[in-house]
């Protein structure tokens, strides 16, 4: 399917990320982490087990052939390349490290550079939006920023997979994997996520809590605009 009327015209292609001034999750900071430790993300992100299931799980809900946004899509796994057995998938991320990866891993899929708190993505235009271990990285101000472009970009009923912060915590590790490169987190709780969502317009239908591979628990929400 073309995708052309899914990425915003202005934003076709790399669509460049915002600054942000927050003493955490500076989005260079972000951008440049990704960047460095590329490929030693994609061999230790395996997202095997419980996420994947979701992710199946997640992609056999939406109808076939559905357009669908991975908001954060990393180097593909496990969301994108699963999406894209079936679906018709946008991976957008900040990093032009992980999206290599991502492309290369699934080739026939449409990929743009981006912010999630200001997509470049037409409004109404796709049935599901996925967001694996993305929003963590987004200053916790700019959370209810966040859910509403989701919720902008999603069509009445779209359904959305979203992973945030089980206990709230802000941090940075300056050596993170044993990769070299800083990385840093900004995340509410279980229960201000929730709140976030309600306020952005969705309905939450699920939500479970599961062990990350890479560290922490997090906080795994469907919903339902």
């Amino acid at each position: 399917m073309d995708q052309r009327d899914v990425v915003s015209e202005a934003d076709r292609g790399e669509a460049s990320a915002g600054e942000n001034g927050s003493e955490l999750c500076e989005r260079h900071v972000i951008r440049e982490g990704y960047d460095e430790i590329a490929e030693a993300y994609d061999e230790r992100r395996r997202a095997e087990g419980p996420e994947r299931d979701l992710a199946e799980a997640f992609a056999a809900d939406l109808p076939d052939g559905s357009r669908v946004l991975d908001a954060g899509c990393g180097a593909g796994r496990p969301v994108l390349e699963t999406l894209a057995r079936e679906h018709d998938v946008v991976g957008l991320d900040i990093s032009t490290g992980q999206l290599r990866i991502a492309r290369e891993r699934a080739p026939d899929e449409r990929f743009a550079q981006g912010d999630l708190a200001n997509l470049p993505v037409r409004d109404d235009a796709v049935d599901g939006v996925a967001s694996f271990h993305a929003v963590i990285h987004v200053p916790k101000d700019e959370h209810a920023d966040v859910l509403s472009e989701f919720h902008r970009v999603l069509r009445p009923g779209g359904d959305l997979l979203v992973v945030m912060g089980d206990d709230a915590w802000e941090g940075r590790n300056d050596d993170w994997l044993d990769a070299g490169a800083a990385m840093e987190w900004s995340f509410f709780g279980r229960d201000r996520n929730r709140d976030l969502l309600a306020g952005a317009g969705f309905d939450v239908v699920d939500e479970r809590v599961l062990d990350d591979e890479l560290g922490g628990q997090f906080a795994f929400f469907r919903a339902r605009a």
